[in-house]
């Protein structure tokens, strides 16, 4: 099996994920406009979210698992059985996937309705044939990235986010003048097909591998793992960390339940709170951008770590959980403050027909650091073992969340904005827990807070840069062109280029970014950096 490093790893994860989400953002605003605004979108959003639920309590563990236990087999050469927890894994999630793709397709209506949103109905029933789908997907993807494979992933995603944009927007039409229950159950039919594309090419490349023989047979003396010990170790790992995944999309999922029966109680008519909903289904995906970014790099650490911890390689361990924390910020830092400064403009582009959600967006981008970096420790904390007292940690965390939001929502001059400060109340609750439970258990040097002030520092210069370029340039179009859309996009553009050069210029001087962070870059990007600023950088 054709294993890589774990930064030549995140990379192509990267590229897979940047690739897959420009096309959802591409998705979204054209699917608000078939729709017709932000109202329906948030009916959509509900019945994507129940999808996501119950994706999450079927694909969050196991693969979780097949990618710890096959990195930490591989580590201690013990590679029959590495196969074999997958095959077993395998089994489990495709018997586990009928099961909940039933349940969902048969209770649509009941947990629709739980979800003050009943239109959401017809859009889950057609979402539940995806479970089983991405459950073989989410099979083969934990096995190549448990031998540092992530290439297969990466090319899955793209080819899933490909059928998802290009059906998903045709059913949606289609399905229009049915009303808009139906054009919403047509908008989910892309993920189904998405996803059993996405299945399809995993199986073919696993079984091309599997026929050039790159299984690996075991070396002499190695012990070997029974049914039953493998089993228990399954158990072991899925089950705390689903219940920790699965309880961080419950909330979520009643916090859209509960952002609009507290948006009502507020004072705000039916109409108006499902547009409140609709509006922060917007804001997502712009900030899911740089968090499932990082996401990849939470999925790259787990079995990097846990490979390591299995040959008790402390130095190993340290090293990569510092690389972790420094690119977390490196990422997370100058995406929440682009996207806060940018907010307007951003929404002008994606969003013409409903600008005033980029006030959730100037407020809310920050939400992205929190919620990276709380993946990131969970990531660790799961690889070194502390499966069930990170869970806990989670649920803390989520209750604060919950009940922040309760409380502030209802408010009628905070509203939906309560659900950003309830996000950052309830994420900072559980950094500081994973943080305090990092320096105690954890017998090995690591950094945290200390890679945060490199990047802010580049990110202020960034901000302003980007503000300037802006509106200098908005400002000269629109006197030129007279043709609002077409000076804010090219002035967003060129704002992002200058925002993006400022930041790695400034980074670079400060000594935030490092030679070694070179092998993140392809081959040919790396041979144009010019050779002045490659002497400046520290090893």
């Amino acid at each position: 099996m054709k294993k890589q490093s774990m930064a030549k790893g995140f990379a192509i994860l990267s590229v897979g994920t940047m690739i897959s989400k420009i096309l959802s953002l591409v998705y979204v605003p054209l699917l608000t406009r078939i729709l017709g605004g932000s109202e329906p979108l948030g009916v959509y959003n509900v019945a994507y979210q129940i999808y996501a639920l119950i994706y999450v309590l079927t694909n969050a563990g196991i693969p979780t698992a097949i990618s710890k236990l096959v990195s930490e087999f591989v580590a201690t050469r013990d590679y029959k059985d590495s196969v074999k927890s997958f095959r077993m894994c395998r089994t489990i999630l495709m018997l586990l996937g009928v099961s909940m793709a039933l349940i969902m397709y048969f209770a649509s209506g009941t947990i629709a309705s739980l979800m003050n949103f009943p239109q959401a109905k017809f859009a889950v029933m057609a979402l539940s044939p995806a479970i089983l789908f991405t459950s073989i997907s989410s099979t083969y993807r934990g096995y190549f990235q448990g031998n540092s494979n992530m290439t297969p992933t990466a090319v899955s995603q793209i080819i899933e986010q490909i059928f998802n944009l290009i059906f998903s927007l045709t059913f949606a039409a289609i399905f229009l003048k049915e009303g808009v229950a139906q054009a919403c159950a047509g908008a989910t039919v892309g993920t189904t097909l998405g996803a059993f594309a996405s299945a399809v090419y995993l199986m073919v490349t696993y079984e091309i591998g599997r026929k050039k023989g790159i299984h690996i047979r075991n070396p002499e003396g190695v012990r070997r793992k029974s049914n039953k010990q493998i089993l228990n170790k399954i158990i072991n790992y899925a089950l705390p960390i689903t219940v920790c995944i699965g309880m961080q999309n419950l909330g979520t999922l009643f916090d859209t339940s509960n952002t609009k029966t507290r948006l009502l109680v507020a004072g705000f008519k039916d109409h108006k709170a499902t547009s409140l909903v609709g509006n922060l289904a917007q804001y997502q995906p712009l900030i899911n951008v740089p968090i499932t970014v990082l996401t990849q790099l939470a999925v790259v650490i787990l079995p990097a770590i846990s490979a390591a911890m299995a040959i008790k390689d402390k130095k190993t361990v340290a090293s990569k959980i510092n690389f972790a924390f420094r690119l977390c910020f490196i990422i997370a830092i100058p995406s929440a403050v682009g996207l806060s400064v940018l907010s307007n403009p951003i929404y002008k582009a994606i969003y013409p027909s409903s600008v005033a959600g980029y006030r959730i967006m100037l407020m809310g981008a920050e939400v992205l650091v929190f919620m990276c970096l709380l993946q990131i420790q969970t990531s660790i904390l799961q690889g070194v073992g502390k499966l069930y007292t990170v869970t806990i940690y989670s649920l803390i965390g989520v209750a604060v969340k919950i009940f922040t939001n309760y409380i502030l929502v209802s408010i009628p001059n905070i509203n939906v904005y309560g659900t950003i400060i309830g996000s950052i109340v309830g994420f900072s609750t559980t950094i500081l827990l994973n943080y305090f439970l990092m320096k105690k258990s954890m017998r090995v040097k690591f950094h945290m807070f200390r890679f945060m002030k490199k990047p802010i520092l580049a990110s202020i210069f960034m901000g302003g840069a980007s503000y300037g370029v802006y509106y200098a340039l908005n400002f000269v179009l629109m006197y030129i062109t007279k043709v609002s859309y077409m000076a804010n996009l090219v002035a967003l553009i060129c704002a992002m280029v200058a925002a993006v050069i400022v930041y790695a210029v400034v980074l670079i001087v400060v000594g935030g970014i490092r030679k070694s962070d070179m092998e993140l870059m392809p081959g040919a990007l790396k041979r144009r950096v010019p050779i002045k600023i490659m002497a400046i950088m520290r090893k």
